[in-house]
């Protein structure tokens, strides 16, 4: 049995969640409302909430948990041929909303439907007025073609989902962002769960209980200032890269 969460309930000890190897995927809570302060908390825990409309709120862990640091994205030969075009920009918070409704619109196989519901584009859009939450956006020739959003807190970010409607377009906000943090100190991008799409970018497993301590002393330091960044970040970070 899982907890059950009123209102202002604490979340229980992580050592309760449902075996990781069940098909609840470490469930450890359920309640009936969100809020963005619940958010924060689940966040500051390495608890994030996964569920589909019409379910109950579920809080979940995974161990081990996916995780990307920025210096070890992964920039193929293509990639860095489609980085360097002139063509695109990369803008920071230009429509969060946006960018969450285009990631619930993207199909995935596994899943029917989406877990970005009304009720969390709501709680998600409150912590962007709260400058917590972030989109990094692909656009070319005037159009938002991919991107993705996430959750900051101090020096974490946990990535939430991206999307994509050109070639790499999904890419590029990645890559922007990971040399964005490399450059502000930020080790560590928190990606949930494993799939072989996060692999093949560079991210990996790491044991939960570690994951869990880096978060807890990454999400007390002081907060991330400047969310303007341009292509020159990324240009610096693949001559970086280009000279390893």
């Amino acid at each position: 049995m899982i907890a059950w969460l009123e209102p202002g309930a604490p979340f229980p000890p992580l050592s309760e969640a449902l075996p990781q190897d069940s098909k609840a995927l470490g469930l450890l809570a359920a309640s009936r409302s969100l809020d963005p302060q619940r958010l924060l908390d689940a966040y500051r825990q390495g608890i994030f909430p996964w569920y589909s409309q019409g379910e109950p709120l579920l809080w979940c862990n995974t161990d081990p948990r996916m995780v990307l640091r920025p210096e070890d994205f992964k920039v193929s030969d293509s990639l860095r041929k489609v980085l360097r075009d002139p063509d695109w920009q990369i803008r920071v918070n230009v429509g969060f909303t946006e960018v969450m409704l285009a990631c619930a619109g993207v199909p995935r196989p596994v899943q029917a439907g989406t877990w970005i519901t009304t009720e969390l584009i709501g709680a998600y859009s409150a912590l962007y007025a709260m400058h917590q939450a972030h989109s990094i956006e692909t656009w070319v020739r005037g159009e938002r073609v991919g991107g993705l959003y996430g959750v900051t807190i101090g020096r974490m970010f946990f990535g939430e989902s991206m999307f994509v409607r050109a070639t790499d377009s999904s890419k590029i906000a990645l890559a922007a962002l990971c040399a964005f943090l490399r450059r502000q100190g930020v080790p560590m991008i928190d990606c949930q769960q494993k799939t072989a799409h996060l692999a093949s970018l560079g991210a990996r497993p790491i044991d939960y209980g570690a994951f869990v301590e880096h978060v807890r002393g990454a999400t007390g330091e002081a907060p991330l200032a400047d969310w303007n960044f341009d292509k020159t970040v990324l240009a610096d970070w693949l001559d970086d890269q280009a000279g390893r």
